[in-house]
């Protein structure tokens, strides 16, 4: 009797053994990702964009993002290596304190705040920027495992989710500066301060929101790498590979040209679109207003994009649309456009900047999803590359435009795009006649 009274007690311990665990949902993990992105990079956009209306003295706000986006590119060589060793999450809530920092020193704008806090910045914006592209990648993938669902279309899908919420962040970030800003008052103390404490507070709560991420796959080998002795010659190695190794893979260097486009239009946007088309035709206020549009129509097209992305071949075909978009506009303002007035004449920089928009999402979306399909074996080198050269061709436009005029400026950009579009489908026949071969 008492056997059997033993029996029915243990039996209740067996089911709960047997407990079958359900698949982990990985998509609660991308809704706080791009969320926190999109709060963090909503406060320190609308602050990049301010830069050169409000530190104009010395040209301080011009040579701080100069000294930003030149560190950008010197750690995004050592970038790869920080993320194995902190973990992807780590180096993301690392890498939300530079934002913090730059933003804290417009409260008191100067060499000795802005420049330092600049070249910081540019650290943490390396290790963000990987530890995002690894992260999101690595979740996408496990989803996909546990869930028994394409790769690739759930990359894309993650991709096209991350990237439409930070593309809201021009069009969030800009409104909340005409709305505090209003009536001309960008020079007035009380309202910048006023602005950067709330973008403040708007940052805070993104990095805060990190800290509920989970972990993401394959973070315990990451973690053993964290805690284990790493001797000279093993830091020297990893470091040389992460920096050399995939300049010898042909797939990178036929997306270089790509990535490096991609770093130039966007500064063009900010630099030169801005000052030479929106300013003359909508004036100094309308310069937000068209950030905006640019901005929602970046953000549209970045998750329609994502949906749609499924393999290599959804992604040339999309990667081909957004290039014809952004190649329309260049040659627009090089050979047709003119300054008009009346209705069209605020139209035209309106489109022009929903256009560029366009094609800012399809590069954003597709680049990360075609690294993070190419590159399994090695994501936070490969990411890391793709900063180093966006940043070089950001960093390089930001201290040459004063210098070139508009009409030089779009004859890069278009020697550019035709330049990495050319690269891309090599690539992609390339990597086609490998996965026939391999299949046959």
């Amino acid at each position: 009797m008492d056997s059997v009274d033993s029996r029915d007690e243990e039996t209740p311990l067996v089911v709960d053994s047997l407990e079958i665990e359900t698949p982990r949902n990985n998509t609660r993990d991308i809704h706080i990702l791009s969320t926190a992105f999109l709060l963090i990079f909503l406060s320190y956009g609308a602050a990049q964009n301010l830069q050169s209306t409000i530190n104009t003295k010395d040209n301080l706000g011009t040579i701080s993002l100069g000294i930003l986006y030149t560190s950008f590119t010197f750690f995004s060589l050592f970038a790869s290596l920080v993320v194995r060793i902190l973990g992807s999450k780590n180096a993301m809530i690392l890498g939300s304190s530079g934002y913090w920092l730059f933003v804290a020193a417009n409260l008191a704008p100067s060499w000795y705040t802005m420049v330092p806090t600049s070249a910081y910045l540019g650290f943490t914006a390396s290790i963000i920027w990987v530890g995002e592209g690894t992260y999101l990648t690595s979740t996408a993938r496990g989803h996909a495992i546990n869930h028994k669902l394409h790769e690739g279309t759930v990359i894309g899908n993650f991709n096209g989710e991350f990237w439409a919420f930070f593309a809201l962040h021009q069009f969030v970030g800009n409104l909340m500066t005409l709305a505090v800003l209003r009536e001309g008052s960008e020079g007035s103390t009380t309202g910048t301060t006023l602005l950067f404490i709330l973008f403040l507070i708007i940052m805070t709560l993104g990095t805060v929101l990190m800290f509920f991420l989970r972990k993401e796959d394959g973070s315990k080998g990451k973690q053993e790498l964290a805690d284990s002795s790493i001797n000279f010659y093993s830091y020297v190695i990893s470091l040389s590979k992460s920096i050399i190794a995939p300049l010898f893979d042909i797939r990178m260097i036929l997306i270089i040209p790509l990535i490096a486009y991609s770093g130039l239009q966007q500064a063009f946007v900010w630099a030169e679109f801005t000052k030479e088309i929106v300013t003359p035709a909508l004036g100094v206020s309308g310069v937000g207003g068209s950030m905006a549009v640019y901005g929602a129509f970046d953000a549209i097209c970045s998750l329609a994009a994502g949906r749609f992305t499924s393999g290599l071949s959804s992604i040339t075909f999309i990667v081909s649309g957004g290039a014809f978009a952004q190649a329309f506009v260049l040659l627009w303002l090089l050979l047709k456009y003119s300054l008009t007035s009346g209705v069209l004449g605020a139209l035209y920089p309106l489109i022009m900047a929903a256009l560029l928009g366009i094609g800012d999402g399809v590069l954003n979306t597709q680049l990360s999803a075609l690294i993070g399909l190419l590159f399994k074996h090695d994501t936070e080198g490969a990411f890391a590359q793709f900063k180093v050269w966006q940043c070089v061709s950001i960093a390089i436009v930001f201290f040459i435009y004063p210098y070139i005029s508009l009409q030089t400026m779009l004859i890069v950009m278009l020697a550019g795009i035709c330049l990495a579009m050319v690269g891309f489908l090599i690539l992609t026949i390339l990597v086609e006649k490998t996965f026939s071969s391999h299949s046959s």
